[in-house]
């Protein structure tokens, strides 16, 4: 790129794949073409052909090299996408289809390439010029401009080429490596906004150890950047070692930002590094994979964060994040399962559902094969797709090949639009000692969708004994310790748990094992015992805001009839026993006590 703002010069070397066909067709978007060549020689206009946004190219043989030379215009690029001008800093989002808004290319995700970038501008207004990769050269020209080249070793699709141009402050750290490599970080921002980016840079380091210690990846770059913009859109972008962010994801000042504002840059930051393998090093093969790379990195994420803080509240809070939003796209028209089949728009993919509900999706799998079998899946999967583009189907494959797991009826997760309802009732005999629990599934039609497939639902659960703790479990004639999974796969299925010496309450969904909506049979002195002794963190608190939400209901129904408005008893027993239990973390506490929202009651409300 050549002063910015005025050209675009790219030579691609192509090979051909198969013996079928001579045209190459190139993407491109509100482009001035300045000139083509093909091994150094200049095509006239009747050699080529514009049509329909692409740029084709006839008779080429087995091998070549193209030149295309474009002209731009970054500050007329208001759809911010490709390259354009942030207030006096230039920048690129070329997720999903920008980079056919800088020059004519194969703008689709499963062609890889190494990019080699050279960048030339004023050295004084530009001294920062950012791209993918290491830096191998750079210069100052006798005119006063500035040229630098950057090489990105690893093959890349379009999609993760970046590029920063600017003015800026940077703040500077380095990371050693788990094999001992030193890698250089580096943060830019406006020079008034730099001292609020520490907390992210320590952020940074945490992801990329807690990476290598949690899924042995290590970074292969010898830096990383990340560029925070104000008028960044996109929230935050992966770029192959060229993070780009919106600042609200990156500054935090301990004087301003409440505890909220510097979980989410935690969050973020960890969640566009880990890209960095998940969706950079094995990207998606076409778009309609995009759950693969986003709804694995978010899981990713959300993991990070829970080691980071408290397992009990990251849990609770992605949870209450999911119902809020996902929920609602599943009920409504716009329902569509994580991995959709068709689109008119290609940034409409980017929903709750594709990221959340295939986060949680990813999180199933990993209940029904444990951390252990999770991370042999997932090395299988580096190990056979490093450097490739692939699909959903290659990443169920890896975790059903390496534990023996066959996952067929888990599929119609990634092709079935929303939300379960599962209705589970338990019934006690005290004579034969048994305790038999009924589970039965059923999905309501979702435009396009009227007939549902039953779901392969995990139902993480455990039996509570009156003395407050865990059952040891025996189902189906097998020992299942304290804990276990039921998998059910059918509309309804029966199990069975012998040598029951009292009737147990039972604790289902523990840990919100499955995206599902649960209703059960259990009274409201049975939940305000789960929610006083339940050993999962999780079902302690779904079942105080189950007990939380039928009083209020109740109130309400109260206000309607006319009747005197009192609180409840054992409302208020369970705050106490809330408040004064010491095994309770305060900010465990806070989301215990909180009471449901206006709009869940407004969604219990017929």
């Amino acid at each position: 790129l050549d002063s910015l703002k005025d050209i675009a010069d790219m030579t691609i070397d192509i090979e051909r794949q198969n013996a079928a066909g001579s045209e190459l067709y190139l993407d491109g978007q509100e482009l001035e073409l300045v000139s083509v060549e093909v091994d150094g020689r200049s095509l006239s206009s009747n050699e080529y052909q514009l049509q329909n946004e692409q740029l084709i190219l006839r008779e080429l043989g087995q091998q070549h090299q193209v030149r295309i030379v474009t002209r731009i215009h970054p500050e007329q690029n208001t759809a911010l996408e490709g390259l354009y001008r942030s207030s006096k800093m230039y920048c690129t989002q070329c997720e999903a289809q920008g980079f056919r808004k800088i020059t004519y290319y194969q703008d689709r995700p499963d062609v890889l390439s190494k990019f080699t970038t050279t960048i030339i501008a004023d050295g004084e207004q530009y001294p920062n010029l950012l791209s993918n990769g290491n830096l191998i050269a750079e210069e100052q020209l006798a005119d006063g401009r500035k040229k630098v080249t950057w090489e990105d070793p690893f093959a890349k699709p379009c999609y993760l080429f970046a590029l920063v141009a600017g003015d800026l402050a940077v703040l500077e750290d380095r990371f050693t490596t788990m094999s001992g490599r030193e890698v250089k970080l580096q943060i830019f921002s406006e020079p008034h906004n730099i001292d609020q980016c520490h907390y992210a840079m320590d952020a940074l380091k945490r992801s990329m150890r807690w990476d290598e210690e949690r899924f042995g990846r290590e970074y292969d770059l010898d830096t990383f950047h990340i560029v925070a913009a104000n008028d960044f859109n996109a929230g935050a972008m992966e770029n192959k070692g060229l993070n780009i962010f919106n600042t609200k994801y990156v500054l935090a000042n301990p004087e301003t930002a409440t505890d909220a504002d510097f979980d989410g840059v935690e969050g973020v930051i960890a969640h566009e590094y880990f890209h960095n393998w998940t969706g950079n090093r094995v990207t998606v093969r076409d778009w309609f994979q995009l759950t693969l790379k986003e709804g694995l990195t978010v899981f990713r994420d959300q993991s990070f964060s829970a080691d980071m803080s408290s397992h009990a509240v990251k849990r609770i809070e992605d949870v209450q994040g999911l119902r809020a939003g996902q929920f609602a796209e599943d009920a409504g028209p716009t329902a569509h399962p994580i991995q959709p089949k068709e689109y008119i728009e290609i940034n409409n993919f980017y929903t709750s559902t594709v990221y959340d509900k295939g986060a949680e999706v990813i999180r199933m799998m990993h209940t029904l094969v444990g951390e252990e079998g999770f991370r042999k899946g997932t090395d299988l999967y580096f190990d056979r797709h490093d450097n490739s583009a692939v699909t959903t189907e290659e990443f169920i494959s890896a975790i059903e090949d390496a534990n023996g797991i066959d996952l067929t009826q888990f599929r119609n997760w990634y092709n079935q639009a929303g939300t379960p309802n599962v209705d589970a009732k338990g019934v006690y005999d005290a004579e034969k000692q048994t305790y038999t629990l009924t589970l039965k599934q059923n999905t309501a039609p979702t435009p396009g969708q009227p007939e549902k497939l039953p779901f392969h639902i995990p139902v993480r659960m455990g039996l509570v004994g009156a003395d407050g703790k865990d059952m040891d479990l025996t189902v189906d004639g097998k020992d299942a310790g304290t804990e276990t999974v039921l998998s059910l796969t059918e509309n309804e299925q029966t199990f069975v748990f012998t040598g029951v010496k009292e009737e147990p309450v039972p604790s289902l969904m523990r840990g919100f094992s499955a995206p599902v909506k649960l209703t059960t049979d259990l009274k409201a002195e049975q939940l305000q015992f789960l929610a006083a002794h339940d050993s999962d963190s999780f079902n302690r608190w779904e079942s105080a805001q189950t007990v939380n939400r039928q009083a209020m209901l109740a109130m309400i129904d109260d206000v309607k009839a006319g009747r005197e408005l009192t609180m409840p008893t054992m409302l208020i027993d369970q705050m106490r026993e809330t408040i004064s239990n010491p095994d309770l973390d305060n900010q465990y506490k806070a989301l215990m006590l909180r009471v449901p929202g206006y709009s869940e009651l407004a969604q219990a409300v017929d």
